[in-house]
């Protein structure tokens, strides 16, 4: 009688390269209000109201605030949009934008 021979598994493992996540986060400065922030965040990133304003509180207390996480090439895109906001109209002493950086995500 023939032998009985089991094939050995074989394993096909594709490996797939995760894109690296990057951070936008925002940062705290005196030169713009509450208002400023939620009104920024709900247009520029579409966030409701209260998770605006839960930002908002976040970068006041403290000083960042995490607003996306994705690739770099709309993570940079994002935090251009965040510098081109323009001053704070409510306070005549705001001159220009919020600052916001990239971070890469751990």
């Amino acid at each position: 009688m023939p032998e009985t021979r089991v094939a050995p598994e074989t394993h096909n493992e594709e490996r797939t390269e995760l894109t690296p996540l990057y951070h936008v986060v925002l940062l705290d400065d005196d030169m713009h209000t509450y208002e400023y922030v939620i009104e920024m965040l709900q247009r520029l990133f579409l966030f409701t109201k209260l998770d605006a304003f839960r930002h908002a509180i976040e970068v006041d207390t403290t000083g960042r605030t995490t607003v996306i996480t994705c690739e770099l090439p709309q993570a940079e895109f994002a935090r251009e949009q965040i510098h081109a906001y323009g001053a704070d109209p409510r306070i005549e002493a705001s001159k220009s934008s919020m600052r916001a950086v990239v971070e890469p995500a751990a």
